[in-house]
């Protein structure tokens, strides 16, 4: 893979990451009557959420969209959805997701020492190194699971906002709190709240709706719309590449990248300093809470392959970014700011780009911090 062009896609999806915030982490409605439940403290209900080490066994159905109000581009859709996937538990740390989509099926497996990911559509079997005691190497994002998804959400805007309990839902026919977070009067952002549906058995986050300002609708949502809590067949937390599949270890390919630009990867270390990627100096977090910044600095743009020309992965950002980005100017120079029901994203002529669930003049104020 040409390290110009991954460095690209990797600074890229970071900043379109920052611009959604926490969106992605949203549930669906589709709930029954709201069921009668002993009362319960909002802060109990937090920390009887965060407590849990494991999701329990289960096997589900997530379900889910979102609606950005992204403005039309060319050749994309307005609202992205189609999020449907199967999930499984055995409670213990081992999961499986298997997603259809066009064109194939995608399975994701972890049987708590080895990570297996498979596409039916290029028919390639991926191993990954995992620990599930250490910092995982290689772990495959589809083994996230909404359940720790809602969890990571709730630990990381919590000391920032103000936690209610609103009533009650019935979710995936199971009885659930409504727990919603919102943002501190002091916090800058352009969501008004999530709302996360919990178990009021498991305690297991089962619907996570995210709400913008000025927007009745959920911007984004996904979730369990089927669920069996109990014990799954063993079997499902096994995987055995499929007859005629190429089969692919993450580690060795991570070597052999690792091997084939090793020159350029050396300039971009200090001398005695461990190695690191590429792009940790180009990409870095600002703010914390709800005020959280994404920024950064894409590749020079003259390094990169324009648009058009032999070998180009993906085109020029900043000229992707001009069919649908709002010209603006200020002390930090030029550039162009994209804005979305859920955030917004600024990316300058020079290569800075700021992008956050937050008003512009958040990313104004963000862009200065990178050099």
């Amino acid at each position: 893979m040409d390290r110009k062009k991954a460095t690209v896609a990797a600074a890229t999806a970071g900043a379109i990451a920052g611009a959604v915030g926490l969106t992605v982490l949203a549930m669906p409605t589709g709930a029954g009557a709201a069921p009668v439940l002993p009362p319960v403290n909002p802060e109990q209900l937090v920390q009887s959420v965060l407590s849990q080490k494991e999701i329990p066994a289960l096997g589900g159905t997530v379900e889910g969209k979102t609606n950005l109000g992204i403005p039309a581009i060319p050749n994309l859709p307005q609202e992205l959805s189609g999020v449907s996937a199967r999930v499984w538990s055995d409670g213990t740390g081992k999961v499986r997701v298997a997603s259809s989509q066009a064109g194939g099926e995608k399975i994701a497996v972890n049987d708590g020492t080895t990570a297996w990911t498979w596409d039916s559509s290029t028919k390639v079997a991926t191993k990954h190194t995992y620990d599930k005691d250490a910092a995982p190497k290689g772990k495959p994002e589809e083994l996230s699971d909404p359940a720790s998804a809602a969890k990571k959400i709730i630990d990381l805007v919590r000391p920032s906002s103000s936690i209610s309990v609103d009533g009650t839902a019935s979710v995936a026919g199971r009885d659930a709190y409504e727990l919603v977070l919102a943002p501190a009067p002091s916090e800058r952002t352009l969501l008004r709240e999530v709302r996360v549906a919990v178990d009021a058995e498991k305690r297991l986050p089962l619907r996570v709706v995210v709400l913008a300002n000025g927007s009745s609708e959920p911007v984004a949502q996904i979730g369990f719309t089927k669920l069996d809590i109990g014990a799954q067949d063993p079997k499902l937390f096994t995987f055995t590449p499929p007859a005629g599949a190429k089969v692919e270890d993450s580690a060795s390919k991570l070597k052999e990248f690792e091997s084939k630009h090793r020159e350029e990867i050396e300039k971009h270390q200090k001398p005695g300093s461990s190695p690191k990627p590429m792009e940790t100096d180009r990409v870095k977090v600002v703010g914390d809470g709800w005020d959280t910044t994404v920024v950064g600095r894409l590749p020079k743009l003259d390094e990169l392959p324009k648009s058009g020309e032999k070998g180009a992965a993906v085109q020029n950002p900043l000229d992707m970014v001009k069919q649908f980005g709002t010209k603006v100017e200020g002390p930090w120079g030029k550039g162009y700011l994209i804005t979305t029901k859920v955030g917004t994203g600024l990316l300058t002529e020079d290569g800075r780009f700021a992008a956050g669930a937050v008003p512009s003049q958040v990313l104004v104020e963000a862009i200065g911090t990178v050099k």
